[in-house]
């Protein structure tokens, strides 16, 4: 639901209820079908999570296995569904096309205690919900709220242009919270530094940014435009442009975007089928502000791509001295994925929005396609 900037006043009062108790239970003889109304990764891409018209279900990525589901007991579905690494603490938010609870409520779910512990309620529909172990951040259309994680105790309020998608990023490793969003203008990046309290605005792209990913301390962003051409790197303390990348020449509808774990690669996906794998730099003037321990930063990509012509810089169009991905894994055209670094060294996770999972290797000396290790449609999977 689209809403004016302002127009959101603070939410109801959180309430703790066990209301839907009774709604979501363990029935390992019912068999999921299409259609997916969720798939997410956890924070450190350990698990993926899938909402379904029956329920949802959690992953394993590496090894692959059916970790556990949880199915409704009447009609409705589960539009998102948020997990706290690997905990049994989740946030739930109906959907599809007759949800039981509306799409406005965020149910707490303790899996342990099989009950509802918590409901934030808002006046226009939920976006997004992000968690930490101290905080819940809940995203709607022109605003974001932020809790705290035990009283649900509302402590800042965020307003941004029109977030149809939910876009928002926080830290996880990092104490206290960074968080990155839409800024006030096409284009434009906010960064909410929770710690100085003070707010960073980014001119990160000219045109509507459309994909956003956040290292795991906060210092450094990753950032898509509608355009779908390049993805721009950012120190997130300062918003210096670290590293531009380059995914092709023509447009393309950017699906996610994943640091690995020491962001030493950047992982891309988008509707043109291909997977690609960026080598990340850091350059150390721009990240003076940092604390002096920088040993999980790589001061130069293993491997990079940069096209033959880059003499001619500035002369020649920018394409011609682009920065290109150091490995690619192709994929059918058109299918939503999503990405994330497995803890192999040098493999990724890909699940698609038709069920599909795999795992591929890449090799950052060499570079070009990927090696694929396994493939699995999750959605054929009934052994819970």
């Amino acid at each position: 639901m689209a809403t004016r900037p302002g127009c959101d006043s603070e939410p109801d009062h959180p309430k703790t209820s066990s209301s839907a108790a009774t709604a979501i239970t363990h029935n390992p003889n019912r068999v999921a079908t299409p259609p997916i109304y969720h798939l997410s990764f956890n924070q450190n891409h350990t698990c993926f999570l899938v909402g379904l018209q029956n329920g949802f279900r959690i992953f394993d990525t590496d090894p692959f296995k059916p970790s556990f589901r949880r199915d409704i007991d009447a009609q409705g579905g589960i539009g998102m569904v948020s997990m706290l690494y690997r905990s049994n603490i989740f946030c739930l938010v109906c959907g599809g096309p007759d949800p039981i609870y509306p799409r406005n409520k965020v149910m707490i779910w303790d899996d342990h205690d099989s009950r509802c512990i918590g409901e934030l309620s808002f006046r226009s529909e939920v976006k997004n919900v992000k968690l930490r172990r101290d905080m819940i951040v809940v995203v709607l259309n022109q605003k974001i709220f932020v809790y705290n994680f035990l009283d649900l105790k509302l402590l800042n309020q965020i307003e941004t242009v029109s977030n149809p998608t939910g876009l928002c990023e926080i830290s996880h490793n990092s104490s206290p919270m960074v968080l990155v969003c839409l800024g006030l203008q096409k284009g434009q990046i906010r960064v909410e530094n929770f710690g100085s309290k003070k707010s960073k605005f980014v001119m990160a792209h000219d045109s509507r940014v459309v994909c956003m990913s956040l290292t795991q301390d906060g210092r450094r962003l990753a950032t898509a435009s509608s355009k779908g051409t390049l993805i721009r790197v950012f120190n997130a303390l300062d918003g210096t442009l670290l590293q531009e990348v380059r995914r092709g020449a023509d447009r393309a509808d950017i699906y996610s975007l994943a640091f690995s774990s020491n962001a030493q690669f950047l992982a891309v996906s988008s509707d043109k089928g291909t997977v690609h794998i960026f080598s990340l730099k850091v350059d150390s003037g721009s990240l003076a502000s940092l604390p002096n321990d920088r040993s999980h930063f790589a001061s130069e990509p293993i491997h990079s791509r940069i096209s033959s012509l880059s003499i001619f810089k500035g002369v020649l169009p920018k394409y011609f001295s682009s920065e290109w991905s150091v490995a690619r894994f192709r994929l059918p055209e058109g299918l939503q994925y999503c990405v994330g670094f497995g803890h192999q060294k040098n493999t990724i996770v890909i699940i698609g929005m038709d069920g599909s999972f795999y795992r591929c290797e890449f090799d950052p000396a060499t570079g070009g396609e990927m090696i694929q290790l396994e493939y699995i449609n999750f959605l054929n999977v009934e052994s819970f």
